[in-house]
């Protein structure tokens, strides 16, 4: 009996897709920074999807403002065993967020996060969504850097968020631009697919963190105004989403929380929503 054609090109997918899972590395989790409980893993963690939401980890910057801590207590506070800056909303943010997309849109998303270290080989590459917060944390390495220049010139997507003022930025620049010392980093214009792809947000203002909500403000440091910058690759695709002067990650992970306004966790999520998507179709 012959195999029909499109028979055989569906079973050669399905092989291909469980070659590439046997390289990737498993699902695990790290102590986070968050004062909160445990998250129980959902009932379904165990299933693929067609997407997950990718966790950059990253070595702590020296003159952070959680770097001190890594600095004085070395190996206790290793960046490769959690609890450091790249944690912050770790998983919480990631998971509400990952059930926006499944309520949200038809996309097949995971229901827990990936934690990914560049270090690890090529494991990135399986993975072409990625988010990182507290930005003005992180301090790449030169070979960290070239594989995640290399990830988005593939054509992954990274999303940066929670950041603030004029020093942070500073910290945050010194790593992106060995990342891409030949791009430069622009205001995305409000016409850009990018806002457009689900939702029309052509009406985008500050998403203050949980933390700023208590202290009666919306922003830290000289952090007043926010923006949304990007870094575009050679046929004008958004690589890098910025959200500067904003804590989008506060806005999923605090989404089911009476106290946190809606107005915020609203358009961080149909922000997120709209980066997947983009990410998927550009």
């Amino acid at each position: 009996m012959r195999v029909p054609r499109a028979l055989r090109r569906y079973g050669c997918g399905l092989a291909l897709i469980s070659a590439l899972c046997a390289f990737q590395k498993p699902f695990r989790v790290y102590p986070g920074m968050e004062p909160y409980d445990n998250i129980p893993l959902p009932p379904d963690w165990q299933d693929q999807a067609e997407w997950v939401f990718g966790r950059l980890m990253y070595p702590q910057h020296p003159n952070a403002r959680f770097g001190r801590y890594a600095h004085t207590f070395g190996s206790l506070f290793d960046w490769r065993n959690g609890f450091t800056s790249w944690t912050q909303d770790y998983p919480r943010a990631d998971r509400h967020f990952a059930q926006a997309v499944r309520r949200l849109t038809r996309i097949h998303a995971r229901s827990v996060e990936q934690p990914i270290n560049l270090d690890d080989l090529d494991d990135v590459f399986n993975w072409p969504w990625l988010c990182a917060g507290e930005m003005g944390d992180w301090k790449l390495t030169d070979a960290q850097a070239a594989k995640l220049r290399e990830y988005l010139l593939r054509g992954g997507f990274l999303m940066l968020d929670d950041y603030w003022g004029t020093s942070e930025w500073e910290r945050f620049e010194e790593s992106m631009q060995r990342v891409f010392p030949d791009r430069p980093i622009v205001e995305i214009d409000s016409g850009d697919a990018i806002f457009h792809t689900v939702y029309d947000l052509d009406d985008r203002y500050q998403i203050p963190g949980q933390w700023a909500l208590r202290r009666g403000t919306t922003y830290r440091n000289d952090g007043e105004v926010p923006h949304w910058r990007g870094i575009y690759d050679d046929k004008g695709r958004v690589m890098v989403a910025m959200s500067f002067n904003s804590d989008v990650g506060d806005s999923w992970e605090w989404a089911d929380d009476p106290r946190y306004p809606e107005k915020y966790s609203a358009l961080g999520i149909r922000l997120g929503i709209n980066y997947v998507v983009y990410a998927m179709t550009h």
